[in-house]
């Protein structure tokens, strides 16, 4: 991808954007849905833009793409856990930390988003810092630079929605992935998000049991374990998963929302687009989504899709061969090169080194007993997790130049923020 071009007056532009107070980032955010180029047809909110579909100039699209995804620098890991002492918790599965938390620094989201131009992946997951931040002062261009370095594009084409039901929600198919928007869709690989749960459990000395059957998960109920005797159940685990990963989704979209009354940019976050259109399961050859490969079962009341290969693979199959190999990209991720755990990964302590390398290890017996839960669920249910998707979207962000016009005929003063207002003047003039 080319290096961001960032002219004088778009300069001006951002200095200015570093200047819009929190509070009133949060106090002025709403769902400003009307664009320019939009029409409402009917009703007593009907109305028809006379100014032309404008996209998000690349500066812009590259400023609310890092305020999603951005890494901010190394995540602190968990600092202290005295079942763990002296040896240091070994929950992280990234080394870096980004512009959204996410439990115990599991980090299994990431993002495609589509506009006018394409569509594209943008992973940040396990991207190291560059300097974007330090000592708390962001540096803009390199943090809008690392961005747009991450962008992978893989399609010249807007992802293709029909602008009806199942596909859209119907009060959405009016504006969903609009001309001129920009659409970004954050998803969780809840296949690893589900392993390193499984993995939390079991460190600490918990099994699990499968309460939709009724019967022990091996590995589950080893003598050895702390805590034996007294597992969770699998679907209160696999429930956990989704709601832990559920935050990251829209947590990093909220983000986003917030910058979009800085910029005075218009849009909202959302899920009323159909997640499996999105991914690739709706059937239709017309509408191939983002083209995940797709699972079917008998036992399954919906399609699970599990990933794009090549792109954004999930820990499960048919991106692995078995739960061993699951396991061990897992444990691979955080013990090896670039990994949390690995000594030579850089980090935010004085002696990154020691204590990166003081973290609990995972020995020959643990990822035994983890590998036998994971495939358990695998051979029971037919998929990992094994009641919830394998992924995972819940909402969306959309960002889009709003049409003030359409305010100022429907609404009383205050609809719209003074970036609103002046827009076109600092970003475009």
């Amino acid at each position: 991808m080319s290096s961001l071009t960032v002219t004088d007056s778009e300069r001006a532009a951002i200095a200015e954007l570093a200047r819009f107070p929190l509070l009133n980032a949060i106090n002025g955010r709403r769902s400003r849905r009307f664009p320019v180029g939009g029409s409402i047809p009917t009703g007593e909110l009907a109305f028809t833009s006379e100014r032309p579909v404008q996209p998000l100039s690349e500066l812009e699209r590259a400023l609310v793409l890092a305020t999603i995804t951005g890494v901010t620098g190394h995540n602190f890991g968990i600092t202290h856990h005295p079942g763990y002492a002296p040896a240091l918790p070994n929950y992280s599965g990234s080394a870096g930390g980004r512009a959204f938390p996410s439990a115990a620094g599991f980090h299994t989201t990431d993002f495609f988003f589509t506009d006018d131009s394409g569509t594209y992946f943008l992973s940040s997951r396990d991207a190291a810092p560059s300097g974007e931040v330090s000592d708390g002062e962001t540096d803009v261009d390199a943090w809008l630079e690392a961005t747009v370095s991450r962008y992978r594009k893989l399609s010249d084409d807007r992802i293709h929605l029909p602008r009806s039901e199942p596909y859209l929600e119907g009060h959405n198919t009016w504006i969903a992935n609009h001309p001129g928007s920009l659409l970004v869709v954050p998803i969780a690989d809840l296949a690893q998000h589900f392993i390193a749960n499984l993995a939390f459990f079991l460190q600490n000395g918990y099994g699990v049991y499968d309460d939709v059957n009724g019967r022990d998960i091996p590995g589950g109920d080893d003598a050895s374990l702390r805590h034996a005797g007294e597992p969770f159940p699998l679907s209160f685990v696999e429930q956990y998963t989704l709601a832990e990963a559920s935050a990251e989704l829209i947590t990093a979209a909220y983000n986003g929302h917030l910058l979009l009354g800085a910029l005075g940019l218009g849009g909202w976050t959302f899920d009323g687009i159909d997640r499996l259109s999105i991914l690739g399961a709706s059937g239709e050859a017309d509408v191939p989504g983002l083209g995940f490969h797709v699972q079917t079962d008998d036992r399954w009341a919906l399609p699970n899709p599990t990933g794009l290969d090549g792109v954004f693979e999930t820990l499960s199959r048919p991106h692995v061969v078995d739960a061993a190999e699951a396991v061990q990209r897992f444990a691979d991720r955080k013990f090896g090169p670039g990994g949390p755990f690995h000594p030579d990964t850089p980090g935010p302590w004085s002696d990154s080194p020691g204590v990166r390398g003081s973290a609990a290890p995972y020995d020959e017996r643990f990822l035994r007993l983890l590998t036998q839960q994971v495939a358990y669920v695998d051979d029971t249910f037919g998929k990992i997790p094994g009641t919830v998707p394998t992924v995972h979207i819940l909402n969306y962000l959309q960002a889009q130049h709003i049409d003030t016009d359409f305010y100022d005929h429907h609404f009383a003063p205050g609809a719209y923020l003074e970036t609103h207002r002046r827009h076109q003047e600092t970003w475009h003039g």
